[in-house]
């Protein structure tokens, strides 16, 4: 039932449109960065919201956690390993959802790296590495669950930008230029596939606390103090609070809603 049917079910006094319209149900979805983090707590929530959820990490023992929880709690899972730089890889990902599956209509890349420094002194291999990983894996990604979305007629995008994608701060120049990339990469695909029904959105979070930022929180422990002193609400991001947000967008209670990019990131940019 679309939107529409639920509206008209909402007047008439029949059914319950709000719950209906953040359900998941039937929906198959592939979350990458899928076995830990913000993708791990993605992958979880899209499950309790009745998705089918293929884990695809490049740590196939992540992917398989993951999806071992997702079976635990009584949802449908696999668990792919994937280098989101390998296009053979990523189409072979997708070859195998659409076998299982036979469809695919959510896609999160979450799959991401970074690596600090000053731009003087930044080695041009890790500029390569981020870059690959960020833009050029959110890309491919992009492209395969596309043409099968496009194919269907219906989809829903999700890339995790950041606020780095929209604002600036020392350190970060590649991982910055890459996010930029991925909110100029959401809009431009949101924009050439609007009209055959596919969304493309991004969410841009604040640091959260994760295991990626686990590692450089304890080599610069400075500047994650500042970047909480100057968030309004003085702390750092919990994965688990990014799952409303991912499933509203991948949900009928955001389909007039492509090109966007959703800030989850405790007022920061409002200042």
């Amino acid at each position: 039932m679309g939107v529409k049917g639920k509206m008209a079910e909402e007047k008439s006094g029949k059914g319950k449109w709000f719950p209906g319209l953040f359900s998941l149900k039937g929906e198959v979805a592939i979350v990458t960065g899928g076995g830990s983090g913000l993708g791990e707590a993605i992958a979880m929530g899209f499950s309790e919201a009745g998705a089918s959820v293929a884990v695809a990490d490049l740590s196939a023992e992540g992917a398989e956690e993951t999806a071992k929880r997702i079976k635990g709690q009584g949802g449908q899972a696999i668990a792919l390993q994937l280098d989101v730089t390998q296009s053979t890889g990523v189409e072979a990902m997708m070859q195998r959802v659409l076998r299982d599956w036979g469809r695919v209509d959510i896609l999160v890349n979450s799959a991401g790296i970074t690596f600090r420094s000053g731009a003087l002194e930044y080695p041009e291999g890790e500029w390569d590495r981020v870059l690959e990983v960020n833009l050029k894996g959110t890309f491919l990604c992009c492209q395969a669950a596309g043409k099968a979305m496009v194919a269907q007629g219906k989809g829903s995008i999700i890339n995790i930008a950041s606020i780095g994608g929209l604002i600036a701060y020392p350190g970060c120049v590649a991982y910055l230029a890459s996010k930029g990339g991925v909110v100029q990469l959401t809009r431009g695909l949101a924009v050439e596939w609007a009209k055959v029904g596919v969304r493309v959105n991004a969410i841009a979070p604040f640091v959260f606390d994760t295991p990626l930022v686990s590692q450089i929180k304890v080599k610069e422990p400075g500047h994650f103090q500042r970047m909480i002193e100057k968030a309004p609400m003085g702390r750092l991001g919990q994965a688990e609070e990014l799952i409303g947000t991912a499933i509203f967008l991948a949900s009928a209670a955001s389909n007039l809603i492509t090109g966007h990019i959703l800030a989850v990131d405790g007022g920061f940019m409002a200042q």
